[in-house]
């Protein structure tokens, strides 16, 4: 899902979605901690949807991921 409160943040795209629940991450909250640069590896995953996961860890109070 994309839309905020949901699963995903909304603005995460579609490939990166797949992307990350591919890689185990089902919602949002499985990233606080998780590494940047790992996600970043991920095929579909871009800058956009990290600093779109960052604010949405943040504005939740959620532990921001590491670089």
């Amino acid at each position: 899902m994309t839309q905020e409160g949901a699963t995903w943040p909304k603005g995460v795209s579609q490939p990166a979605i797949r992307a990350l629940t591919a890689a185990g991450f089902s919602r949002l909250e499985d990233l606080s901690g998780a590494s940047e640069s790992a996600l970043l590896t991920l095929h579909g995953m871009g800058p956009k949807a990290i600093r779109v996961i960052k604010d949405a860890l943040a504005r939740r109070g959620l532990p921001p991921m590491v670089p």
